[in-house]
C-alpha cells in the first residue's frame, strides 16, 4: 500500500537514518521502535508528508489517505467539540463536489472513443466507489460514538474546544483521525492522553478497524494488544520483525547476541591480521602476502552491534525513613470548584509500605485529590498524614521546578547518598543522559528530558511516602522498566496516578477507583481491577461474562 525506498535523513552532516526501504501492507499494525533520538517521530512526518528526506521516496496509490496525529499541534477555536470533531468528513464534501464537476464535463464531451474520455469515466467510477462506500446519513452517529469512547460526555459536544487544556484537544483531534477511516493512521504517542478506559476502546477500533496503523508507544501493553508487527531503528538502520513487541523483545535479545558474537569474531580476525602484517612487513619474501593482508584489512565492513538494552541495569535506592503505621488516612474527604462537585465521602487508610494507584476516566478527580494530601487544595472531611511522613511529590508540572543553570550531573549528584553515589554515571545512562547529555545545563534540555530527570532526583531523596502523578508519559520503555524496578524495591509508601497498565502490573496491590463523584477501593493489582469492571459493564448491560 505504501512503499518507502532508499530513505536517507541527514542533520548538518550527522545521519539519521540511511537507505531504508519497507512496505506498509494493508491490514499492518506497525509498532516504529527505536531510543529516544532515533528517528522514529521523523520517519512519521515523512510518511506523512508533513517533511522531505534529504534522499529517497515514499510512494502510494493516488487515492490512499494518511491520516498523522502528531504528539504536539495547534488546534484552532471557533467551533463546538461536535463541530470540530465533524471536520473528520469535510473532505467527503469536497470529493462530492469533484464527482458532480467530473460529471458535468462528461455530460457536455462529445468524444466518447477518446483516451481522455474514458480516463474521466475511470476516475468517476473510482471516485464515486469510494465515496458511496461511506455511509453518511449516519455521520453524525459516528461522531457521537468516538468522542464517547474516547471519554467525553455527551454534555461536552455543544462546549467550545476553547473550553479545553491541551489533552482534551488531542482527544478531538484523534477522534478526527479515525473518523476519517484513513487508509494508514500515523499515530504519535496517542495514549499519553487518555485514561485507561479510552485506552481499552482505542485499542478496539485499532484491531477492529481493518486498516493500516503504524503507532510510536511507550505504552507496552497498548503496543501488544493493537500491534501485529515491530519496526526497529537502530544504528541508522531499520530491522523489520513480523511479531508483536514482546516477542519482538526476545527476537532483538537473540539477533544482538548474534551480532555481538560477530563482532568478537570479527575483532579477532582483525587483530590476526594486524599482528601478521606487524610481523612480516619488514620482510621481502612475505611481501606479497602483507600486502594482500592490507587489501583484506581495507575490505572488511565493521560489524555494528545494536545499542544495548539498558532495561537490565536494577539500581536499589538507599532505605526510607522509617514513617508511622498509617501514613495517609481519610474520613469523608470531598471537593468542590464552586457549583462543581467532584468527589465526596473518600474514606481510605493507605499503610507504610503499602503501593496504591489512582486510576479512573481524566478529571474524575485523582490529581486532586493527591493536591488535597500535598496541602495544596483545601477539602471538605479530615485528612490526616501519619507521623515523621516525608513526602516526595512528581507533579506533571514538576520538571519546571528544576534549577535551569546545573548541569543534569550537578542536579543528581547533589541529592545522591551513599553506594548510589558511585553509580551516577550508570544511573544517568539508565535515565538516558550518558556521556556528554550529563553535562548539559538544565535550562536547554527538552520537556521530556526534564521530566526524566525530575523522577530520578526526586527517587534518590530520602522520601517514605512517594506521590507520582503520571510519571510515565515523557518515559521510554526500557527508562520505565528501571523506575518501575526501582519502585518495586523502594521500602516506603507509594501512591501513582497513571494510566499504563503494564507500569502499574505487579507493582501495585491495591486499586482507588475514580468515578461518579467517588472514590472506591479495590484489594487487588491492576488487572484484576480491570477485569472487574469489564463483568460489573456486562452485568449492567445485563449480560452474563
Amino acid at each position: 500500500m505504501v512503499s518507502v525506498d532508499g530513505l536517507t535523513v541527514e542533520f548538518g552532516g550527522t545521519t539519521l537514518f540511511s537507505d531504508i526501504s519497507f512496505v506498509i501492507n494493508d491490514k499492518d499494525r506497525i509498532a516504529l521502535m527505536g531510543k529516544n533520538g532515533a528517528g522514529k517521530s521523523t520517519l512519521l512526518k515523512i510518511l506523512a508528508g508533513v517533511r522531505t528526506a534529504t534522499r529517497g521516496t515514499v510512494s502510494a496509490p493516488k487515492d490512499t489517505v494518511i491520516a498523522y496525529l502528531p504528539q504536539h499541534l495547534m488546534t484552532e477555536d471557533g467551533r463546538t467539540v461536535f463541530e470540530e470533531a465533524s471536520q473528520a468528513f469535510a473532505h467527503l464534501h469536497e470529493m462530492e463536489a469533484h464527482i458532480e464537476e467530473l460529471n458535468r464535463q462528461l455530460a457536455e464531451r462529445t468524444d466518447y472513443e477518446s483516451d481522455e474520455y474514458m480516463k474521466l469515466i475511470e476516475e468517476v467510477a473510482s471516485l464515486s466507489e469510494k465515496f458511496y462506500a461511506i455511509d453518511m446519513t449516519h455521520f453524525e452517529e459516528d461522531v457521537e460514538k468516538t468522542l464517547l469512547g474516547l471519554g467525553f460526555e455527551r454534555s461536552d459536544f455543544r462546549r467550545q474546544t476553547s473550553e479545553f487544556s491541551g489533552g482534551w484537544r488531542m482527544r478531538i483531534e484523534l477522534a478526527k483521525k479515525l473518523l476519517q477511516k484513513p487508509d494508514v493512521l500515523l499515530l504519535d504517542e496517542p495514549t499519553n492522553h487518555l485514561d485507561i478506559e479510552s485506552i481499552g476502546w482505542l485499542e478496539d477500533f485499532l484491531v477492529n478497524n481493518g486498516k493500516a496503523v503504524v503507532v510510536i508507544s511507550h505504552d507496552r501493553a497498548f503496543i501488544n494488544n493493537v500491534t501485529n508487527r515491530t519496526l526497529e531503528i537502530s544504528c541508522g538502520r531499520i530491522t523489520d520483525y513480523k511479531v508483536k513487541y514482546d516477542e519482538f523483545v526476545r527476537l532483538r535479545a537473540e539477533r544482538r547476541e548474534q551480532q555481538l558474537r560477530a563482532y568478537e569474531n570479527q575483532q579477532k580476525e582483525i587483530a590476526d591480521i594486524k599482528d601478521f602484517i606487524e610481523r612480516f612487513r619488514y620482510k621481502p619474501t612475505k611481501a606479497v602476502q602483507v600486502q594482500s593482508r592490507i587489501k583484506q584489512l581495507e575490505k572488511i565492513v565493521p560489524i555494528e552491534v545494536d545499542e544495548e538494552d539498558t532495561s537490565s541495569l536494577r539500581l536499589r535506592f538507599p532505605p526510607s525513613p522509617r514513617s508511622g503505621q498509617y501514613p495517609v488516612v481519610m474520613d469523608g474527604v470531598g471537593k468542590a470548584f464552586g457549583p462543581k462537585r467532584i468527589f465526596s465521602g473518600a474514606t481510605l487508610t493507605i499503610e507504610r509500605g503499602e503501593k496504591v494507584a489512582f486510576v479512573g476516566r481524566n478529571g474524575e478527580g485523582k490529581s486532586t485529590l493527591v493536591k488535597c494530601i500535598m496541602g495544596q487544595l483545601e477539602h471538605e472531611g479530615t485528612l490526616t498524614l501519619g507521623h515523621n511522613v516525608q513526602v516526595g511529590y512528581f507533579a506533571q508540572n514538576q520538571a519546571s521546578l528544576l534549577d535551569g543553570e546545573l548541569t543534569v550531573f550537578q542536579t543528581i549528584d547533589d541529592v545522591a547518598k551513599g553506594e548510589v553515589r558511585n553509580k551516577i554515571r550508570d544511573l544517568l545512562g539508565a535515565f538516558m543522559f550518558g556521556g556528554e547529555a550529563s553535562t548539559k545545563k538544565v535550562k536547554v534540555l527538552s520537556g521530556g528530558e526534564r521530566t526524566r530527570l525530575a523522577i530520578l532526583k526526586l527517587l534518590l531523596e530520602p522520601f517514605n511516602l512517594l506521590i507520582l502523578d503520571e510519571p510515565t508519559n515523557h518515559l521510554d520503555l526500557r527508562t520505565k522498566d528501571v523506575l518501575k524496578q526501582a519502585l518495586v524495591h523502594f521500602d516506603g509508601t507509594l501512591i501513582v496516578v497513571s494510566h499504563d497498565r503494564d507500569f502499574l502490573d505487579g507493582l501495585v496491590t491495591k486499586v482507588y477507583e475514580f468515578g461518579h463523584g467517588r472514590v472506591r477501593e479495590h484489594l487487588c493489582g491492576i488487572y484484576e481491577f480491570l477485569e472487574t469492571k469489564k463483568r460489573e459493564e456486562l452485568r449492567e448491560l445485563g449480560i452474563r461474562s
